[in-house]
């Protein structure tokens, strides 16, 4: 395995950095300002269609699709320490670059599952940033940990299917661009293959019967920049046929084929949040002095940047070996490797997040550092796309299966 950076990475790189420093660090606070004189909480701030236009003039737009005819053509390997980049400002570069989720996982599911009508209607849109989406699975009546529990129904009437259930932590619904959604629900209930029994369809947010009904907060915060969390009912909501993606009894098969992209994605925006964390605790350490000495002269706080700085050397290991594996023997064959990361990355990064808000003190807490929003993002990280104990789970299992 080697992790060094092929030319195109670097020179990637080295373009990415350079527009982190010069547009959007520079434009975090300013779209707090802007966001505070907004008509809606949920509109977007002018400046983050200014990055979007810049990043699109400076050729970094899509970097996540590895599908050439739609995106960038990288490898994970190659997009790995671009994303890392990334997260340095969750909120705003993987938006300002056309990669964030939900987005990023709804456009690789259309552009590996979806046929020509749908793709031209839904994807293309996608890929030029005219329009968001949202995934909806999640369901607050059921342990949706587990997808096979997942109630809503999706019944076939005539040349129409009929969409009934409610759904709530569905990201980017909140956005007022977001024009549709992709809805996990079951089409043979009773069917005996427990992971047959779902199918995926897209619902255009405007179709009568879908409301979304309320923002769901997380940890306090609205998430505003990736256009919310919502709750969203479905009442008897009728669209053509021709909107299932895949085959009645494919959802299942096509979430899993999501999330594997999703999971690595993640993970590799937490190693960028951490970098961030350590960075604000360095200059922290050297900027304030407590009991006769600077932070950075007191043993604990060198504790915690030294163990700070060990652990995301490991992760970020762990997670291109993933990326490597994913590349070149595929997703299943790097099963173990995406539970591990997905179980570690985001445990591992909001210890390290937690201990920079401790540098801090009271402003590590507040609004004038980006830390507790880094937080709260890398700690909801431990649900998303699968609790670690899913994880835990069902890598242990994969694990024990040698000794039976």
């Amino acid at each position: 395995m080697d992790f060094s950076y092929d030319a195109r990475t670097e020179e990637l790189r080295a373009r990415l950095l350079a527009f982190m420093d010069e547009h959007v660090y520079p434009a975090e606070a300013v779209a707090e300002e802007q966001r505070a004189g907004l008509a809606s909480p949920w509109d977007e701030p002018p400046v983050v269609a200014e990055l979007k236009a810049e990043a699109r003039r400076q050729g970094l737009w899509n970097l996540f699709l590895p599908d050439e005819e739609y995106g960038a053509g990288l490898t994970n390997l190659q997009y790995a320490p671009l994303a890392e980049i990334t997260g340095r400002s969750p909120q705003l570069a993987p938006t300002a670059l056309n990669c964030a989720a939900p987005d990023t996982g709804n456009m690789e599911l259309l552009a590996q599952f979806a046929d020509e009508a749908q793709k031209k209607q839904w994807l293309e849109p996608l890929l030029a940033g005219e329009i968001r989406s949202a995934f909806a699975m999640t369901e607050p009546e059921v342990a949706s940990s587990d997808a096979t529990n997942i109630e809503t129904r999706i019944r076939r009437d005539g040349d129409a299917y009929v969409v009934d259930g409610r759904k709530w932590y569905i990201s980017g619904a909140m956005n007022p661009d977001c024009k549709v959604f992709i809805v996990m629900g079951k089409t043979d209930p009773d069917g005996s293959d427990l992971r047959r029994q779902q199918s995926m369809i897209l619902v255009p947010r405007d179709t009568p019967g879908v409301e979304v009904r309320r923002a769901m907060r997380v940890y306090g915060y609205e998430d505003h920049y990736h256009g919310g969390h919502a709750e969203v009912v479905f009442e008897n909501v009728r669209v053509p046929a021709a909107n299932l993606i895949g085959e009645e009894g494919g959802g299942f098969a096509i979430a899993q084929a999501r999330l594997g992209p999703g999971r690595i994605h993640h993970c590799m925006r937490l190693i960028g949040m951490a970098e961030r964390a350590v960075e604000l605790m360095c200059r922290r350490a050297v900027s304030r002095t407590a009991f006769g000495k600077p932070l950075a002269q007191q043993g604990v706080v060198q504790n915690w940047i030294a163990d700070a700085r060990v652990t995301i050397e490991q992760l970020r290991l762990l997670v291109l070996k993933t990326a490597w594996l994913m590349d070149t023997v595929g997703n299943k064959g790097a099963h173990t490797e995406i539970q591990a990361i997905k179980i570690a990355t985001p445990r591992a990064v909001v210890d390290i997040i937690d201990k920079a808000v401790q540098a801090h003190g009271a402003g590590g807490v507040s609004q004038d550092f980006p830390l507790a929003e880094l937080w709260a993002a890398a700690r909801t990280l431990r649900l998303a796309d699968g609790p670690d104990e899913v994880h835990q789970r069902s890598l242990a299992r994969r694990e024990l299966k040698r000794y039976l």
